[in-house]
């Protein structure tokens, strides 16, 4: 009876625990798009709310403005960094130059029967321009985007995606300008530089906060007919979301200040978390550039591994529960394996983003859920294939045997069939775990997390050492799980030999 006591004594404080935990306030979630000036905005923002106590995570490089916004308005964050002009022509849908320049309370009257508002103006204006290689447009006398309109023959666009499909972006600006050039293919923001100045492009997107723009000798050309509205920082949140933690950002950040921070970032290849530490603290300080083994053995590795291992266990587990039983269909109905087979084909050459576009839209949010679908498609293929040429290569002599000798279909499949077919449809799990560990790095692109973290925020960057960071452990997990199924194939194989030895016996 006494050994029970320290156990009553517990109980009351577990129980307090939980129900104290239950109604703790959940952390808010923030968010950032997947550029160098998001990102730290984002990591600012964060910093700043864990400073005044309130609870706070950040979710970085969720994607472009549609899944920020539409993630904003379901509840999976509370607030992210956005631009005024942003706000006005793509989420409100507002094309006339006045309402461009509305200020930020009639920006808060339209935003109102959304559930969201702005607040916090950070201090720039952050607009879209066009550059130039300064070679380029001093020889061609271009300095305006009217220049631009009637000397472009022959320039070879480089534009960000988001550029091309925005609003308030490539397609407007050409009617606008009557500019004759073709967009060309898209070019993510964090390589438009390296390539402009590769001569693989000649005319790039950039922000005017851009931290290359003071070390490349590029030309910023002037909207000399006022298309692009103003894009003044601020933070847009829910509604409910209180912002009196945050008030003491507003106007803290001159565009020459974040452009330094950019650079800080950018250029000198500082992480994000530790620039925004710098700025939060004002200590001007911070670590250096960091070497490939410091950016492996960073303190968020075991996080995104674990975010990593989730989504392909969790996957393979689905896949495995849904393919099995459908390879075992298709053998035991053959009019079923032709579409099966055709079907799980079809859905392996699906592009991975592509498919996670479509399962946002589908499941109506970001992050973990569409991504764990999106890897459960990729790996039905191979289980359903190799379950069903595993049981095809069965002899059918001992199913018609042990049916002679009274067994039913379901034993005959459970004592025999699986069995015997165990090698076949285990390297078929193999392979789709192996493959699934590389495949869930394109999770970082919808908030899933993971190893793809580093890569998408190296690739926003430019920088080929964060890219590293996040592409050599998934690889190193892709060999892991090789080893440990090759592991458990000998083992299968070890214990059929052995229990056929016993049966001769």
């Amino acid at each position: 009876m006494t050994s029970c006591r320290p156990l009553r004594l517990l109980l009351p404080l577990l129980v307090a625990w939980l129900v104290a935990a239950a109604h703790a306030a959940p952390a808010l979630q923030v968010g950032s798009k997947r550029f160098t000036e998001s990102y730290l905005i984002g990591e600012i923002v964060t910093q700043t709310l864990v400073g005044q106590g309130v609870a706070a995570e950040h979710r970085q490089g969720l994607g472009n403005t549609a899944i920020l916004a539409a993630a904003l308005q379901q509840g999976q964050i509370d607030l992210y960094p956005e631009y005024t002009g942003t706000i006005v022509r793509e989420l409100l849908r507002r094309d006339s130059p006045a309402d461009a320049q509305a200020p930020l309370a009639q920006i808060n009257a339209w935003l109102q029967p959304l559930g969201l508002k702005a607040a916090v103006p950070l201090g720039f204006n952050n607009s879209y321009a066009l550059a130039l290689r300064e070679a380029d447009a001093a020889r061609l006398g271009i300095t305006t985007l009217s220049d631009l309109a009637a000397k472009a023959s022959g320039l070879r666009p480089g534009l960000s995606h988001e550029f091309m499909a925005r609003a308030d972006g490539w397609p407007a600006l050409r009617r606008a300008y009557h500019l004759a050039l073709e967009a060309g293919a898209g070019l993510d923001h964090g390589l438009a530089y390296a390539a402009l100045a590769a001569g693989q492009v000649d005319l790039i997107d950039v922000y005017t906060t851009d931290a290359q723009l003071a070390r490349q000798p590029v030309r910023v050309l002037r909207d000399d007919r006022g298309f692009f509205p103003r894009y003044d920082a601020v933070l847009l949140m829910r509604a409910a979301v209180d912002e009196r933690p945050l008030l003491g950002l507003a106007g803290r950040l001159p565009q020459a200040e974040m452009t330094r921070l950019n650079a800080a970032a950018e250029l000198d290849g500082r992480p994000f978390a530790d620039v925004a530490r710098g700025f939060v603290q004002q200590d001007g300080g911070g670590t250096a550039r960091q070497g490939l083994t410091a950016r492996l053995l960073a303190p968020d590795l075991a996080k995104l591994l674990a975010q990593h291992l989730a989504l392909v266990l969790a996957s393979l587990a689905l896949a495995i529960a849904v393919a099995v039983p459908l390879g075992i269909a298709a053998h035991r109905l053959p009019r079923l394996a032709a579409p099966v087979m055709a079907t799980a084909g079809l859905l392996q050459t699906l592009p991975s983003l592509a498919l996670l576009a479509f399962l946002i839209a589908l499941v109506g949010r970001i992050g973990f859920v569409p991504a764990l679908l999106a890897l459960f498609v990729y790996a039905l293929l191979p289980i359903v294939r190799n379950t069903h040429a595993g049981l095809q290569a069965v002899p059918a002599g001992l199913s018609t045997a042990a049916l002679a000798l009274g067994l039913t279909r379901g034993q005959v499949l459970r004592a025999i069939e699986l069995p015997l077919a165990l090698p076949t449809l285990m390297a078929g799990v193999k392979t789709a775990a192996v493959t699934n560990v590389g495949t869930a790095t394109v999770a970082a692109f919808v908030g899933a997390g993971g190893l793809g973290e580093r890569i998408v925020a190296g690739l926003a960057v430019n920088d080929t050492t964060l890219m590293l960071a996040g592409a050599l452990p998934a690889a190193a997990l892709a060999v892991v799980v090789q080893w440990l199924f090759d592991a458990l194939e000998r083992h299968v194989a070890h214990n059929g030999r052995c229990e056929s030895r016993d049966g001769r016996a």
